[in-house]
């Protein structure tokens, strides 16, 4: 008997194994909180002074309240943080000919490892005099703050804190405060090897939970809906001990000809979002891992009870594309504008006769993150500000896009929409973990079935 429960229990063990094997790891809540600290302190040691001198300035002032909180001074707050507390004043500072920075925090406490007290509330109760002091004793030619008119993330100081600190520095220093905004742009689009690392085994995971969600496991033709297949990744999401930034969505496009049919079952009323056979579907997905973001839109196909693979028409539309892709990479050079990146990628779409639509956006601890703009999926012309935005090396992207294509065999255009994650290392781009070459067949067939 006992030999027969140690092998059940052995049994179950490998079967469990075997379940977790089939999935990227996830780690857990405490490592991947060790890791979000370990990699602050390596980017506020290693990154940070190269980007304070790029920007011009030697004194970064971050203030924030309590659920008021600026988004840059959310990427600075330790991992346990889940927001500021009272009112948390960060100051970084880098004297000249120093190679690294001093992180301050005018508070009771350190603020995480990195950043260390500068503040006694016995000695001196009000934090403002407090704040004060500290500047004026490293006396910055340059004190940048986060205001801007371009960027959200770069405009998180609040109109009553900018008015107090203003109020509390002597009338030279006031005139030594700009705009932290390409310092704050800096900071949030730059990423480093191990974030790179991670950025391409968080795309494996999504692409992972797409696919699964994208196939018979989930979607049965003609009884699932679209929003069942949302809500379903919605939990997939969470069962994997993971955030998403968006809510999903999953929509889908069919032949016109498919409701047109002379007989009986044709004239039926087909409820739009009830996936059929013969339906092309399409999801846009992100997933929030380790303060990084994805943002992923990818494509499948129901299969018709004739049918054993994607048609081919339906291929060649990915295709293009696919080429679409090629083109908007390939304008990728260190130095131009995100403007200047669309007005040579649509000339060539213009000369190779290519209908679509580019509205590309840089990724990393937001979705929509900040830097260069690359076209807007309502505006494919020049966009003020963010399209004026140059792209530096060692930053992330969403190559997403639309190619419109006229398909025959349904009787009208058809609208590919892609996106994939990727990197740009200052030469070329590389995608996180591939791109979607081939549309998904609904369901898998197996390779035996095959004509």
């Amino acid at each position: 008997m006992m030999r027969k429960i140690y092998l059940l229990v052995t049994l179950l063990v490998l079967v469990h194994l075997d379940l977790l094997a089939q999935h990227p790891a996830v780690l857990s809540q405490r490592a991947q909180a060790d890791v979000v600290e370990q990699r602050l302190e390596e980017r506020i040691e290693y990154l940070l002074p190269e980007l304070m001198d790029r920007a011009g300035v030697d004194m970064w002032v971050l203030i924030s309240r309590e659920y008021n909180e600026d988004p840059v001074i959310r990427t600075f707050l330790p991992a346990t943080w889940f927001a500021a507390r009272r009112r948390t004043m960060l100051v970084i500072h880098k004297a000249d000919n120093q190679d690294k920075v001093e992180a301050i925090a005018v508070a009771r406490y350190d603020v995480g490892k990195a950043f260390k007290k500068a503040w006694d509330p016995e000695v001196e109760p009000d934090q403002w005099k407090a704040l004060s002091k500290v500047i004026e004793e490293r006396n910055p030619k340059a004190i940048a703050v986060n205001f801007s008119d371009t960027y959200g993330h770069a405009d998180g100081i609040s109109v009553s804190d900018f008015e107090l600190l203003k109020s509390n520095l002597s009338k030279e220093l006031n005139q030594r405060i700009v705009s932290g905004e390409k310092l704050a742009v800096g900071w949030l689009e730059t990423r480093t090897p191990s974030e790179m690392a991670t950025y391409r085994h968080m795309q494996t995971i999504a692409n992972e939970i797409i696919a699964e969600g994208l196939s018979e496991d989930v979607i049965t033709p003609g009884v699932t809906t679209t929003e069942d297949v949302v809500w379903w990744y919605r939990e997939r999401i969470k069962e994997r001990k993971l955030d998403t930034w968006f809510q999903p969505t999953v929509d889908l496009q069919r032949s016109e000809k498919s409701s047109s049919s002379n007989s009986k079952q044709g004239k039926m009323h087909v409820k739009e979002n009830v996936i059929q056979p013969g339906d092309l579907l399409h999801i846009d997905f992100g997933i929030t891992y380790l303060r990084l973001n994805t943002d992923t839109q990818q494509l499948a196909y129901v299969l018709k009870q004739d049918e054993m693979e994607v048609p081919a028409y339906l291929q060649a539309g990915l295709k293009v594309g696919n080429r679409l892709q090629d083109i908007l990479t390939s304008q990728f050079v260190a130095g131009r504008t995100g403007n200047e990146i669309l007005k040579e990628t649509r000339a060539v779409m213009a000369k190779e006769n290519i209908k679509g639509s580019i509205y590309s956006h840089p990724l990393g601890y937001h979705g929509h993150a900040s830097g260069p703009t690359i076209g807007m999926w309502d505006n494919q012309g020049d966009t003020k500000g963010a399209g004026d935005y140059p792209l530096y090396p060692n930053t992330a992207y969403a190559i997403e896009l639309s190619a419109t294509v006229h398909v025959e065999e349904w009787g009208k255009d058809v609208v590919f929409q892609l996106e994939e994650g990727a990197y740009f290392d200052g030469e070329k781009v590389i995608y996180f973990d591939g791109r979607q070459k081939e549309i998904m067949a609904i369901p898998r067939v197996r390779p035996y079935l095959r004509k």
